[in-house]
């Protein structure tokens, strides 16, 4: 099994031009019969010793986490994200592992996380501190080994330092506010920096196509829960007017989602949707079937939406002004 990043290398590498590539691609699409354009991959695994690799490495690093432990919490946690970075090494730069990729960037940045909440002292930015060393460990990850899912793991933890560091400075009436208010801008900081990954690589045949769709699935939360929140979904306080703001406002994601090509964005903010129409069932007297009707509700919705997505799609981008075409995918026929 090839991947694309294995093409892209063998590109480089000269093993095959540029053209060759680009035609390969399109004599395995017109097979799936689904454009490249079209199929919003993202390499997740590469074969079952991805699931093998990930296992024994995970018990590893639990008993290099135990052993260290027994002297300091600290020293625990740093051998932890050396040996982490050791195997990254080999199974990221070397054998291009994907699953194990995941699985070892997370590792080294919850490692280096957990190295600074044992080594700070307490004191109010103490979390703040956490989450930016979080974010600076993904850094480092990113410049050695490029894993697509770096660039969300380092904007999510640096979101997590901006509002908790906001949250720390302030009341707590005013803290819950302001915390919601910086997801909200975070999220479209996120959500612009995916979309300018995603506006060089339109055809979406290489490397920046998947750092986009981790970006994508890391913005819708952080731009939904703050207004769901607001709107009092999320405790039980939302009135009628307050359902039918949500549901416009899955609509919204839903029409974005046609307008870039990326259904990352509806299934990230798809467990806030489920929340509110359950709710909404419950509400009017439908317990014992409330969950049950709203996933028949919303998946045939979303079984019928990726039936005629194309459709929908080209009526969408018509509506569009010319100047935001040229960073869309182009609609398929």
């Amino acid at each position: 099994m090839y991947s694309e990043d294995d093409i892209d290398d063998a590109v480089r590498a000269g093993v095959i031009d540029a053209g060759a590539a680009a035609a390969f691609r399109e004599h395995v699409a017109v097979l799936r019969a689904v454009p490249a354009v079209d199929e919003e991959h993202f390499r997740l695994v590469t074969g079952f010793n991805d699931f093998f690799v990930v296992i024994a490495a995970a018990l590893l690093l639990a008993a290099v986490v135990w052993i260290g432990a027994a002297a300091t919490d600290a020293l625990g946690a740093g051998l932890a994200a050396v040996v982490a970075w050791g195997l990254a090494e080999f199974f990221v730069r070397r054998r291009r592992m994907a699953l194990p990729a995941i699985f070892l960037l997370l590792a080294f940045v919850l490692a280096c996380a957990s190295l600074a909440h044992a080594s700070l002292p307490a004191s109010p930015a103490h979390w703040s501190l956490i989450f930016a060393a979080g974010s600076c460990a993904a850094l480092a990850h990113w410049w050695r080994f490029q894993v697509p899912i770096t660039v969300a793991a380092g904007c999510a933890a640096a979101s997590g330092a901006i509002i908790v560091g906001a949250m720390t400075a302030m009341p707590l009436p005013q803290a819950h506010i302001a915390a919601l208010v910086l997801a909200a801008v975070c999220g479209l900081a996120v959500f612009v920096l995916a979309m300018r990954w995603d506006a060089s690589d339109r055809t979406r045949e290489t490397r920046r196509s998947d750092i986009a769709f981790w970006l994508h699935l890391l913005a819708a939360p952080l731009l939904v829960h703050p207004v769901v929140s607001l709107l009092g979904v999320l405790d039980g306080t939302a009135g009628r007017g307050a359902w039918l703001a949500m549901i416009a406002l899955y609509a919204v994601v839903g029409v974005v989602s046609l307008a870039i090509d990326r259904r990352a964005l509806l299934v990230s903010a798809l467990g806030y949707v489920l929340y509110a129409f359950n709710s909404i069932l419950k509400t009017y007297g439908v317990v014992t079937l409330s969950f049950a009707l709203t996933a028949l509700l919303i998946g045939s919705a979303l079984l019928l939406l990726s039936v005629f997505w194309h459709p929908i799609r080209r009526w969408a981008l018509r509506c569009l002004p010319g100047a935001l075409l040229r960073y869309l995918p182009p609609a398929l026929a």
